[in-house]
């Protein structure tokens, strides 16, 4: 289950960034490379065109562009893969394992048994995206500094996306994860029925990378908080609908 999410996390957080900076870095940008750039340059708001100096190099603005607008969405993958896998293994996994019985029977209530459910999903989702945003920060900084001279990673956007809707990313994966997890009685089904859950955050990657919306302040703060909406209502449905007597009938 893990092997797929190392290779993606490899791919977004080192592959990428490493291969659009160096390529600017080494070579500068084709001229139908710098082309897109451009036309994303031209569509870019305004308050976000500010901070593209257009006293900038070619290979400057490609790095720039790249590493802080065009690969932030395929950072949020990161705590909502994490959360999801974690969290798919809450109830079928252990349904599977045949551990779940003797869990239920533990003196918790069903709400300290629902709730250390979700924190041990949540927790590591968190940390393991936050550790990932570090390594990112080191990697573009480090591979850009012979161009760009400076540290010019992470900025306002970023600190944002990592801990205002990272967090509430995460919550999502785990919210869907376990009211599917509850209700069916393998890993491999919980993994199916959730990672449709994985859609809306490719059409965000998507809308990105061709210049249907970008990153902005504005659009982070308001994407973290409509998850957050989205969390609270799926963790009231869930408390509300969560009982370890369906769980027993289901896993015996």
């Amino acid at each position: 289950m893990f092997y797929p999410l190392i290779a993606v996390s490899i791919l977004m957080l080192i592959v990428l960034p490493l291969s659009n900076t160096l390529i600017a870095a080494n070579t500068g940008a084709p001229a139908g490379v710098m082309a897109q750039w451009d036309s994303i340059m031209q569509r870019l708001p305004g308050d976000m065109a500010l901070l593209i100096d257009p006293a900038l190099s070619d290979a400057q603005r490609m790095i720039l562009l790249g590493n802080v607008y065009v690969l932030a969405p395929f950072y949020l993958l990161i705590p909502l893969l994490v959360a999801m896998i974690i969290a798919a293994d809450t109830f079928a996994g252990e349904k599977e394992r045949r551990t779940l019985e003797a869990l239920l029977y533990t003196p918790m209530s069903d709400r300290e048994l629902l709730l250390g459910k979700l924190l041990a999903a949540w927790i590591p989702a968190v940390t393991v995206s936050i550790a990932g945003f570090l390594l990112y920060s080191v990697i573009v900084n480090l591979a850009a500094w012979p161009v760009m001279g400076e540290m010019f990673f992470p900025n306002a956007m970023w600190l944002l996306l990592v801990f205002w809707v990272g967090p509430a990313v995460a919550g999502l994966g785990l919210g869907a994860m376990v009211l599917v997890s509850s209700r069916v009685d393998t890993l491999q089904e919980a993994t199916q029925l959730g990672g449709g859950i994985v859609l809306p955050f490719v059409l965000l990657i998507i809308g990105q990378a061709t210049g249907v919306l970008y990153f902005s302040i504005a659009l982070v703060v308001a994407l973290g908080a409509g998850i957050w909406v989205i969390n609270g209502v799926l963790l009231a449905l869930t408390v509300r609908r969560f009982r370890r007597e369906s769980l027993l009938l289901s896993s015996s």
